[in-house]
C-alpha cells in the first residue's frame, strides 16, 4: 500500500514478497484505493481552489492540507474496508501469518541493486506506460478533432455521460476525462480544461488560480470539488496497473475486477455524498 503512494504498478509488482495467493490478490485488488503520484496534483489543485477558498487567506493552505490527507485516509480506510470484505467473501479461505526471518547480514551490493532496480521494476514500468500512452494520446487527439455535424466526439460522449454524471454531483465532460485519462491519472485535468475550452489538444496551464477560475465558469462548485477528490482516490487506476495486474496474476479477471471494484465504490459515494448534500441544502 505504501508503494501505491508512489506508483500502482509498482505496489502491485510489490506484492511479489507474499506467499499467500490469496493475501497477494487482496493486496492487488486493493492497491488502486490509494492515491499515486499521478493523482495527488489533481487532488492539491482541488483542495487548493475550492475547500481552501472557503477558509480565510490564513488558514487557506492548512484547510487545503487537511483536507488532502483527509482524502487520503479515506482511501485508506477503504482499503481495509475492501479488504476485510473480500477476505470474507470470493477471497474466503484460512488466515495467513506473516513470517520475516532475519537472514545473516551481508554488505550491500550497490551495483547489484541498483541494476536490479531498473531493470526489473522501473524499466518494466516505463515499458508498459510507453505502449498504453503512445496510442491513447492518438486517441485523446482524435476525439478532440473529428467532429460530426457541429460537435466534436467529446462532446457526444460527454453528453451520454452525463445523466450519470449529475447523479454523481459532476458533469459529463469530467466523467469523460476519468475515462479517457486511463493511460495515466496526470492528464485527468489537461482534458478537463480542454473540453471547457474547446481545445484541439491538452491543455496545461500551471497558475491555479486561472485553472480555478475556469473550473467556476464552467459550473464546478464545492460539491463538485468533493466527488472529484472522491472519484480521484476511489476510480479504476491507470492501463499501466491493469497490465501489471493481469501479469502478476495470470488472468484477465483479476485485472477487471481490479478495475470494477475502486470504479463502483466511487460511483456509490459520489450519489450518496450528492444526496446527502442536497438532501441538507433542501433543509436549509
Amino acid at each position: 500500500m505504501c508503494m501505491g503512494f508512489g506508483c500502482n504498478s509498482v505496489g502491485v509488482t510489490g506484492c511479489r514478497i507474499i506467499e499467500s495467493k490469496r493475501d497477494k490478490l487482496i493486496a492487488i485488488l486493493t492497491n488502486a484505493f490509494v492515491p499515486c503520484n499521478g493523482r495527488f496534483p489533481f487532488l492539491i489543485t482541488v483542495s487548493s481552489v475550492f475547500i481552501g477558498g472557503i477558509a480565510t487567506f490564513k488558514n487557506k493552505t492548512i484547510v487545503a492540507t487537511i483536507s488532502v490527507m483527509a482524502i487520503i485516509l479515506f482511501g485508506i480506510l477503504m482499503t481495509l474496508f475492501i479488504s476485510n470484505i473480500l477476505s470474507r467473501t470470493i477471497l474466503k479461505g484460512e488466515k495467513s501469518s506473516f513470517i520475516l526471518e532475519l537472514t545473516q547480514y551481508r554488505k550491500p551490493q550497490i551495483g547489484k541493486v541498483i541494476i536490479r532496480s531498473i531493470f526489473d521494476r522501473t524499466l518494466f514500468v516505463l515499458g508498459r506506460a510507453i505502449v498504453v500512452a503512445l496510442p491513447a494520446g492518438a486517441v485523446i487527439w482524435l476525439f478532440a478533432n473529428i467532429t460530426i455535424g457541429d460537435m466534436n466526439l467529446l462532446n457526444y460522449i460527454a453528453g451520454f455521460l452525463d445523466p450519470l454524471a449529475r447523479c454523481m454531483g459532476m458533469d459529463g465532460y469530467i466523467l469523460t476525462a476519468f475515462i479517457l485519462g486511463i493511460p495515466a491519472n496526470e492528464i485527468v485535468l489537461p482534458i478537463i480544461l480542454m473540453c471547457y475550452m474547446g481545445s484541439g489538444s491538452l491543455v496545461d496551464i500551471e497558475n491555479t488560480y486561472e485553472i480555478g477560475n475556469i473550473l467556476i465558469q464552467n459550473g464546478w462548485t464545492l460539491l463538485t470539488a468533493i466527488n472529484v477528490m472522491i472519484f480521484t482516490v476511489l476510480h479504476f487506476p491507470c492501463a499501466t496497473t491493469l497490465m501489471t495486474i493481469k501479469k502478476e496474476t495470470g488472468s484477465w479477471k483479476w485485472s477487471v475486477l481490479g478495475f470494477l471494484l475502486p470504479t463502483i465504490c466511487g460511483v456509490i459515494i459520489c450519489i450518496i455524498t450528492t444526496g446527502v448534500w442536497n438532501a441538507a441544502m433542501s433543509i436549509m
